[in-house]
């Protein structure tokens, strides 16, 4: 498949974005077809498809219609996935039939994965019987996974050939194949026995065999294998794409690390949505209700949370109203309880799942993290502990309650966010959901318990 992003222009939109929108949506309310067109055939896929996801939607599903196949095939997947999906049920199967044909076979999956099933059924009995065959192997496998992301297009060559054969090989594939890194080198049954570069076809003669230059030390993976391990093992091994076999070594595809990209952003973005305890599914709803009843678990969660907190209060409220002092430093030590949990949580499900993290090393990890907790206390509470006496007139021995209090709770909340991912990896559980409201809440529980437990004990006669 040729490549329509080849001789176009490459821009920055940041810098002419408002001149770009005005004139599109001039163009639009005046149906100037071929005007607009025209404008869009300088820029780069890419940019096409911000400016599609920032239009009114019938504006947008009005602009996507004008392009043609190959050029609206790269635009789709540069697409927000919501509005992706809302556009594709504007469009006519044969439209999608066409457009689906220019792609490469992971983006196609991509888009057919996202069309009802009545539709997606005629746009694969539309387009060419081999292609359709491939796209359709590619949609049993989960969408995060490796068999998900892979494309099965790539270029091979067996054992027995030359390096001449090789060239010839990818000369042929060139205008169908993207992004061509290596030659998979296959045995007759097509299993996996190396590759070779293209840097290394061009520096050795053309009659020298394969079989004598091939790197036989393979990285790979199987289908099943979750989409982050894959950009793990691309990053780890510094390479640009990776094979995909079945458990006989049977190839099967190839991940490139265009895709990784992709899958890098996805799972950032998956990460900071369950840090704020949110769901990815609300990303691509716009039923505020639907959103609401996605949030509202976790809020009740910290709302009990809160209210067990109340209730630790006053069960303490002779105590309160006999060192009043007291309550004004609730907000400090909680504060600062929550800021150093949420800190070594977050630096715990980085160090999981961005690493080579193994169970049996969370004790080592849990030590640093006991031994950095030891030291932020120390330094926080001797300087709660001059504020205190110096700048709030407190006696020395409030003063020393209240930096023993911060120095216990600090520890305790830094470990608490430690220990919850760990366990959460040990069940089976995403970690990232550890740094939400879970242990924020628990957090506060335990450092009001804390703290107002040790001014009960020496500060209330």
């Amino acid at each position: 498949m040729s490549n329509p992003t080849e001789n176009k222009e490459i821009r920055d939109l940041s810098k002419f974005d408002s001149e770009i929108y005005e004139n599109i949506s001039t163009l639009i309310e005046n149906e100037a077809d071929k005007s607009l067109v025209n404008l869009l055939a300088d820029l780069h896929p890419a940019d096409i498809g911000e400016i599609i996801n920032h239009l009114d939607f019938d504006d947008a599903v009005y602009t996507f219609k004008l392009l043609d196949h190959e050029v609206a095939g790269e635009v789709l997947t540069e697409l927000d996935e919501n509005l992706r999906e809302r556009l594709l049920a504007e469009i006519e199967t044969d439209h999608i039939a066409n457009i689906v044909d220019q792609l490469d076979t992971d983006d196609a999956t991509d888009i057919v994965s996202d069309l009802p099933d009545n539709i997606k059924e005629q746009v694969l009995d539309k387009i060419d019987k081999e292609y359709s065959e491939d796209v359709k192997e590619l949609l049993k496998y989960p969408e995060d996974t490796a068999g998900g992301i892979m494309n099965s297009d790539f270029v091979f060559v067996y054992e027995s050939q030359l390096v001449r054969d090789a060239i010839e090989e990818v000369r042929k594939n060139a205008e169908e194949i993207d992004h061509i890194y290596y030659i998979y080198i296959l045995k007759d049954n097509h299993e996996l026995v190396g590759t070779v570069s293209l840097k290394s076809l061009l520096i050795n003669p053309l009659d020298k065999p394969l079989s004598s230059i091939m790197e036989e030390d393979l990285v790979y993976v199987t289908p099943e294998v979750d989409q982050e391990e894959v950009a793990r093992l691309i990053e780890k091994y510094d390479i640009v794409s990776i094979p995909v076999v079945d458990e006989k070594m049977i190839m099967l595809g190839r991940i490139t690390v265009d895709d990784v990209v992709d899958v890098i952003h996805e799972e950032a973005s998956e990460d900071l949505q369950h840090v704020a305890g949110l769901s990815e599914e609300e990303e691509f709803s716009d039923s505020s209700f639907r959103i609401s009843r996605i949030r509202l678990p976790w809020l009740i969660i910290a709302l009990i949370g809160q209210v067990v907190s109340a209730i630790v209060l006053y069960s303490f409220e002779a105590s309160l109203e006999k060192m009043i002092i007291a309550t004004f430093f609730i907000p400090i030590v909680m504060a600062m309880g929550g800021s150093t949990g949420t800190q070594a949580a977050i630096v715990m499900v980085k160090s999981i799942t961005e690493s080579e993290f193994w169970i049996s090393h969370s004790f080592s990890k849990l030590f640093k993290e006991f031994r950095v907790a030891l030291i932020n206390a120390a330094v926080c509470g001797i300087l709660l502990l001059l504020i205190s006496h110096f700048f709030f007139k407190n006696e020395m021995l409030f003063s020393l309650v209240l930096t023993v209090a911060l120095f216990t709770i600090m520890t305790n909340a830094t470990m608490i966010g430690a220990i919850i991912p760990i366990g959460f990896k040990k069940f089976g559980i995403d970690p990232a959901i550890a740094t939400g409201p879970f242990v924020t809440t628990m957090n506060d529980i335990l450092g009001l318990v804390i703290y107002l437990t040790l001014v009960s004990l020496f500060l209330i006669q």
